[in-house]
């Protein structure tokens, strides 16, 4: 009886320390394992945060590479640049400084030339200039190259550019060319320097260049006195779209030329600032304003310099559709008001000779803070 009752208690031992050893190794096992599987994961994520920082710091690497670029990319700007007609021109004065007061209404025409202007790299510190027009110069004396400076000069901006100017207009043909180019040349340089100068800085500087520049910086129709660079805008500007005429006879006059035959008992005695001015302002359109308001001072002297222009302008004046004829500054081209009725006929007497050059355009005006567009 007591063998038997012993027997069974320490099978029962023997079972149950089985059972721990077997539990206790299972214990050991998914413990291991759990740890094992803690160390595969947490390498994985190591090598997945690896993997993510190493392309984030591409990624920004690849963003500060690409602004960098664009910062250093060059920009460029392509403008329109006009010319202009007299509408009337009076000569008043001689200066004691040897320049003449003149009063004159100045009107912008959609013919002209266009400028492409480009920011060189920060390390460059000279202007490059290139045109397609054999004759206009290319060094610092060019109006473009001047406009620049005077740009860098008064803004303390040191942006140099690289200037390419396609260019149409004529020399000396009175209407404005190289004047407009070195206006447009200031505006595109103070766009692409970030707008350092007003435009009231711009007008006040520009008669540093030259005479008629200040114009070009109107909004398109302006009366302008003293040597051309005492501007007073018209706003309105004239209507735009009023058709134009110009020829130009292949024959350049000089301004000093023409002055140099100025005969003042010849000047006109119309007041330009009660007589001419409103007549031109008031008027339903240019074309109805009366033919002797019309008035050049500089027609006679060039046309004693220039015989031929005088008889350009009389043929020119029987042309049918031609309202109002006159010489435009001081020569040599002449601009018509009107279209020609027979323009095929016209073109024929005026064009096909290759004594001179036709070019047809129309009045233009620009909106408030934007440059001129052709047309």
């Amino acid at each position: 009886m007591s063998v038997y009752t012993s027997s069974p208690r320490r099978f029962l031992s023997t079972i149950y320390l089985l059972f721990v050893v077997l539990v206790c190794y299972c214990c050991c096992t998914q413990v291991h394992g759990f740890s094992r599987g803690t160390v595969q994961w947490q390498s994985v994520w190591k090598t997945t945060t690896t993997t993510s920082t190493v392309t984030t710091q591409f990624a920004t690497l690849s963003s500060t590479s690409s602004q960098e670029s664009s910062t250093a990319a060059s920009d460029t700007l392509t403008l329109f640049s006009p010319c202009k007609i007299n509408l009337f021109l009076r000569i008043l004065r001689k200066r004691e400084d040897g320049y003449h007061d003149l009063a004159s209404l100045f009107q912008a025409i959609g013919f002209g030339d266009t400028l492409e202007l480009t920011t060189t790299n920060i390390d460059q510190d000279k202007d490059a200039f290139t045109c397609n027009m054999p004759g206009v110069p290319v060094d610092d004396t060019n109006l473009v190259l001047r406009a620049l400076q005077l740009m860098r000069n008064k803004t303390g901006v040191q942006q140099y550019f690289q200037a390419n100017l396609i260019k149409q207009v004529p020399a000396q043909a009175g209407l404005g060319g190289g004047s407009a180019n070195a206006a447009t040349a200031m505006w595109a340089s103070n766009e692409l320097m970030g707008r350092p100068a007003t435009l009231e800085q711009m007008i006040e500087w520009s008669g540093e260049l030259g005479s008629d520049i200040t114009f070009f910086l109107s909004r398109g129709t302006a009366y302008c006195t003293g040597r051309g660079e005492i501007m007073t805008p018209t706003e309105p500007p004239l209507p735009t779209g009023t058709k134009l005429c110009i020829v130009k006879p292949n024959i350049g006059l000089s301004t000093p030329s023409v002055f140099k035959e100025l005969n003042y008992d010849e000047l006109s005695e119309l007041d330009a600032d009660n007589v001419l001015l409103p007549a031109f302002l008031n008027a339903n359109g240019v074309e109805n304003v009366p033919s002797e308001y019309y008035v050049n001072d500089l027609e006679p002297p060039a046309f004693r310099c220039v015989p031929e222009l005088g008889e350009l302008k009389a043929k020119l004046q029987k042309v049918p559709g031609f309202k109002h004829v006159m010489m435009s500054g001081s020569g040599t081209s002449i601009f018509c008001i009107g279209e020609p009725d027979d323009n095929e006929a016209f073109r024929k007497e005026f064009e096909d000779d290759n004594e001179r050059q036709v070019f047809f355009s129309e009045f233009i005006s620009r909106n408030e803070g934007e440059w001129f567009q052709r047309p």
